[in-house]
């Protein structure tokens, strides 16, 4: 398996809309590159991108979410690293063979799919593949 390049950053937040005014100056930037809410996930996110990588800041749009759940367990901050890669898929069946283990399988986004690597497998940190193909828009 090839790791193509640093995909995204999440940071879980507990407000966006507070969050957002915090970080848009840091970034050199006034509004998201891509806003989106992600039901299945339960997510309302606010991405930018520097350079080729994403940045998100994410928070939950239910109590029971996952980022709801770790910002309760760790408070607000770094939750995900995602990894681009050639195929969601075939990445599982490789690091499964390797005894990492994953939350679920592959999952639905846009046009391509995603999974998580088990935090106690990376030293605490939530790990995510994905086959996403989309263009970096270029500033």
């Amino acid at each position: 398996m090839k790791v193509n390049k640093v995909d995204h950053i999440c940071i879980a937040v507990k407000n966006l809309e507070e969050a957002r005014k915090k970080w848009e100056p840091l970034l050199g930037k006034d509004k998201p590159d891509d806003a989106y809410i992600d039901e299945p996930e339960k997510i309302n996110v606010a991405r930018y991108y520097l350079g080729e990588v994403g940045f998100e800041l994410m928070e939950s749009t239910t109590p029971d979410g996952a980022v709801a759940k770790h910002i309760e367990k760790h408070g607000e901050g770094i939750m995900l690293v995602s990894f681009n890669v050639d195929n969601t898929r075939d990445s599982i069946k490789e690091m499964e063979g390797k005894g990492y283990p994953f939350i679920g399988g592959a999952r639905p986004f846009r046009d391509c799919e995603f999974a998580f690597v088990h935090p106690k497998a990376t030293n605490g940190v939530l790990l995510e593949y994905i086959d996403d193909k989309t263009e970096v828009p270029k500033d």
